[in-house]
């Protein structure tokens, strides 16, 4: 894995802040130090209100050096985000970014997969934003959610092998970088695979002769039981995976450690902190074959 990235304070401007069904914001923030610095992966700790000493972690969802500004996608889950919602263009915000491990690439690996599930897709956008950038990459996103998706989706013009009937949704800003992908969900949405999205990954992985499945590598971000089945994911077909965990954060920095988690090493078990240590761990050292 990558060395950490060393921590920057930044005072941004909020530059757009965007309200989306399923009380989803994405929010647009002048941060130039942080946006020349940011990697996948990684996130940023937000002071989202000066009457709350706690800040929240955020992944990162864009960063763009050029223009000097970072993206997120959150969704309001207490008062923390709540506040932050109520924050508009030409506040400003303090950030401590990037923080933690980011997700590493491999040439070895040129056809990666890259799975999001709700609030987890934001690291996979990133992701998918850097390896456009860089010629011989074939990735593909399967993005999951139960309430609305924060974009407008449309029916996909590139196409997937091992993709079921009828799924066709895609999201348009991969569709637009020339990055296909495919939405899942079980709320009935049109054009969506009614199901997991590591069920519909086990689609695509199917419809792959053994030579391309060897060039995939698994990249997924989302909640903990949607984690622990692409781990299993992996390991069914025998493919490196690396996962982004979300966890209840206070410092965010690793001076409190109250966001370990147990990664089995060479060395034995190890209880490692989420924020500095991760968030992204290669998936079968959280999640051992049983």
């Amino acid at each position: 894995m990558s060395r950490r990235a060393t921590l920057l304070l930044e005072q941004g401007e909020i530059l757009e802040h965007q309200a989306h069904p399923g009380d989803q914001w994405v929010l647009r923030v002048h941060a130039p130090r942080t946006a020349a610095r940011a990697r996948p992966g990684q996130f940023a700790h937000i002071r989202v209100d000066d009457c709350l000493p706690m800040r929240r972690p955020l992944s990162l969802m864009r960063a763009e050096p050029d223009g000097g500004w970072v993206e997120f996608l959150y969704k309001v889950v207490g008062e923390g985000t709540a506040r932050l919602a109520r924050r508009r263009p030409g506040e400003t915000l303090d950030l401590i970014a990037p923080i933690g491990r980011p997700f590493e690439v491999h040439l070895s690996h040129p056809r990666p997969l890259l799975i999001g599930g709700g609030v987890g897709i934001p690291p996979m956008v990133f992701l998918a934003d850097r390896l456009r950038r860089e010629p011989g990459w074939r990735p593909l996103a399967l993005l999951s959610s139960e309430v609305p998706f924060p974009f407008t989706p449309r029916p996909s013009q590139i196409l997937v092998d091992g993709m079921p009937d009828g799924v066709i949704a895609a999201m348009p800003l991969l569709e637009d970088w020339g990055i296909p992908s495919r939405l899942a969900s079980l709320q009935g949405f049109p054009g969506c695979y009614d199901g997991y999205p590591t069920d519909l990954a086990r689609h695509y992985l199917d419809a792959l002769a053994p030579e391309q499945r060897r060039e995939v590598e698994i990249f997924a971000c989302g909640p903990h039981p949607m984690l622990e089945a692409v781990a299993r994911l992996a390991q069914d077909y025998g493919l490196p995976a690396q996962v982004a965990l979300e966890e209840f954060m206070a410092c965010g920095v690793g001076g409190c450690a109250g966001c370990v988690v147990a990664v089995h090493t060479p060395a034995g078990v190890q209880m490692q902190r989420v924020c500095v240590d991760g968030p992204v761990f290669d998936a079968h050292a959280v999640f051992p074959p049983a």
